[in-house]
């Protein structure tokens, strides 16, 4: 009997497994590792001020540990800065005297002999007519040979002679006292009725000028010499300071300080450097000023004039001790900036 073939696809149909349709649940593993977390601005602003603030008295601190090669690198800045700034007092002083040299800058107007006192009134009023003049002082004949009797010492010898040679004379400020200008206004002043000569004597000013001009560059250039002085000596002292913490810096690189990290120290340390300098220049200063005061003011008293010594004002005391500040700096940037590019660390 042949067997029936329904009990086969019964069987064909239990082996066949319903698909679904539904997609099995699957836990998401949670993340695990660092996360990112990033800062906020002011946060870094805080850190970088306290490094910053770190760093300058741990400088500070190391250069208070030794105390006598310090100082002596601090005097050697400090003289090197004493020579320009005294010469630039000096310079200062000049300029006072030239200032005053320029208010006592005139013109003196020489009338003819047989100039009467009407005359010579007419004459002034013509010259204070000029727009360059500023005022006029008439001096007569006797006012003249007074002031010369005195000047030379030669009452007795004078006072024998029969007429008074000396002519009426009128002292003219100009209101330039440029060479050109007063030049100018003689050749007008010359040309005037009743008007003898006019005598201009700016030699002795202009040669002053010209020393003052050529002590400011001096003076330059003497800044500028021991200005590099400073960058010397600042940058030998912290490349000698680099090289003895070789070791420290090869580690810190190692784990990823960067230049501007390492740099930080050595910076404030050259600062410091220089500002020391700076305060023992200013002390320097200040002694030498008051060891030559007493010399000064007596060589100005035989001479019948009173001078004394300039000193640094607030102004010029706080430009000396920022420039020297910079220089420090400038030379410890130098120095360290120079050694880290041979810096390899292992």
């Amino acid at each position: 009997m042949r067997p029936s073939a329904t009990p086969k696809r019964q069987k064909g149909a239990a082996l066949k497994t319903p698909r679904s349709t539904a997609k099995p649940a699957v836990e998401k593993a949670p993340r695990r590792g660092a996360r990112y977390q990033q800062t906020r601005f002011s946060s870094r602003l805080r850190a970088w001020g306290r490094h910053h603030r770190s760093m300058a008295w741990d400088s500070f601190l190391r250069l208070v540990r030794y105390p006598l090669g310090n100082l002596l690198t601090m005097l050697a800045i400090a003289i090197a800065l004493v020579l320009p700034a005294a010469l630039w007092l000096t310079l200062d002083s000049a300029r006072l005297l030239d200032a005053e040299l320029d208010d006592s800058a005139t013109l003196t107007v020489y009338l003819d002999l047989a100039a009467d006192d009407a005359q010579a009134l007419r004459i002034e009023e013509a010259v204070n007519a000029e727009q360059s003049v500023l005022d006029t002082q008439m001096i007569s004949a006797e006012q003249g040979m007074a002031e010369f009797q005195q000047a030379l010492g030669l009452d007795d010898v004078l006072a024998g002679l029969d007429d008074n040679p000396l002519p009426i004379s009128i002292v003219v400020r100009p209101e330039s006292v440029d060479p050109a200008a007063m030049q100018q206004l003689a050749t007008t002043l010359e040309a005037l009725t009743g008007v003898d000569e006019v005598r201009v004597d700016l030699a002795w000013v202009e040669r002053l000028r010209n020393l003052a001009e050529l002590g400011r560059r001096v003076a330059l250039a003497l800044g500028a010499l021991f200005g590099l002085g400073v960058l010397l000596v600042v940058g030998n002292t912290i490349r000698l300071s680099v090289e003895s913490r070789r070791r420290e810096i090869e580690v810190v690189m190692l784990i990823g300080a960067t230049h501007a990290f390492v740099r930080r120290p050595f910076l404030y340390s050259g600062a410091w450097y220089g500002l020391g300098g700076g305060l023992l220049a200013l002390c320097l200063l200040g002694m030498g000023n008051h060891w030559l005061a007493l010399p000064v003011a007596a060589l100005a008293e035989s001479y019948g004039a009173s001078f004394s010594l300039p000193q640094l004002d607030v102004t010029g005391s706080t430009i000396l001790l920022s420039c020297s500040t910079i220089l420090g700096w400038l030379g410890a940037w130098l120095a360290v900036t120079r050694h880290l590019s041979s810096i390899r660390p292992r």
